[in-house]
């Protein structure tokens, strides 16, 4: 399996290493290049299987959702990749609007649930995203002997907890930009900045990736941290000192997979969509990531939250991309 090797943007070019394949071809078939949002380790197993079911083979790659969001949209007239893996759907929509997504409309897709489609099949999503609150008991016991753990998103703001919060960027990071979403939607917008501007003063780190603050809570680099749920239950179950708090008024969102315009391969990209969607997949992900099938046939991953436990606001996407730049740009001015 081949993993793109990551390159200057301006170059619009992919540089590929070397291929394993899963058996030799008599004929030539064309590659099928993807861009990758989710983590490395699921992106090859699912590359693997899909070339193993279907014979084509996949190189993939794995960067930060605003780098990869910003190359499909620059690259339109000549994309590099013919797949968008992973990203919540606002940054989909986003692509969208920008004319940079060729709409399909997978067969599977009629059996998932109406947030899961985009209703002119620009996207699709196929996995459950839910933001929490994650603590390193050991650190926070150490810390904070004398404070109850947090367990809404408004006990956060305390200020004992000043340089022990971890949440990543929402300029690069599709996980924070739904966490900035979630109080501008259920707080109001003047009462979410405010919300915001209260806590940025507190966290000890903005990193770009959305995986890290599950590994910083995880390996107790900080007590508290803003992540995926699914993320903080993968480090539990692989015996990191991790508890998952599911706040009240959380958001969810799918994490989706959409196919470039101008594809230069396009029925494998259709096919790698269909793959996505099936149960087998999704499962595999399932197994691997601790997050909730979109796909009802697929199987949840025992330790995984389920969605029907939360209490989740009435998200808007749609709002949710048409302020992407706006809100952001706020962000870079007022909070980081």
């Amino acid at each position: 399996m081949k993993k793109l090797v990551l390159i200057p943007v301006a170059a619009l070019a992919l540089l590929m290493s070397s291929c394993k394949k899963t058996e030799e071809k008599t004929s030539y078939t064309p590659e099928l290049k993807i861009y990758s949002i989710i983590h490395e380790e699921e992106t090859l197993a699912l590359t693997d299987l899909f070339t193993k079911r279907t014979g084509i083979p996949a190189a993939f790659l794995r960067a930060s959702t605003g780098e990869l969001v910003n190359r499909v949209i620059v690259e339109k007239n000549n994309p590099q990749a013919d797949i968008l893996l992973g990203g919540a759907s606002s940054y989909h929509i986003q692509a969208d609007n920008e004319g940079a997504l060729e709409p399909y409309s997978s067969p599977l897709a009629k059996n998932l649930p109406p947030y899961a489609v985009a209703s002119d099949g620009a996207w699709t999503g196929f996995c459950v995203l839910t933001l929490g609150i994650g603590i390193n008991e050991g650190r926070y016991r150490e810390k904070f002997a004398d404070i109850p753990e947090p367990k809404t998103w408004e006990d956060l703001l305390n200020p004992a907890y000043k340089g022990e919060i971890v949440m990543t960027n929402p300029v690069a990071s599709s996980t924070a930009y739904l966490f900035v979403q979630n109080q501008l939607q259920r707080l109001g917008e003047d009462a979410g900045w405010d919300y915001l501007l209260r806590l940025a003063p507190l966290v000890g780190q903005f990193p770009d990736s959305g995986s890290a603050p599950a590994k910083l809570i995880g390996t107790g680099e900080y007590a508290l941290g803003i992540s995926y749920i699914h993320a903080l239950a993968k480090y539990r179950a692989e015996g990191f000192d991790v508890k998952t708090v599911a706040p009240p008024q959380s958001v969810g969102d799918v994490d989706c997979v959409s196919i470039m315009k101008n594809s230069k391969n396009l029925e494998a990209a259709k096919k790698f969509v269909d793959f996505v969607l099936s149960s087998e997949a999704q499962e595999l992900m399932a197994s691997i990531n601790f997050a909730t099938p979109v796909n009802p046939e697929a199987k949840q991953g025992e330790g995984a939250v389920n969605v029907d436990d939360l209490d989740l606001i009435d998200y808007d996407v749609v709002l949710a991309a048409e302020q992407k730049d706006t809100v952001l740009e706020k962000w870079s001015q007022e909070v980081k």
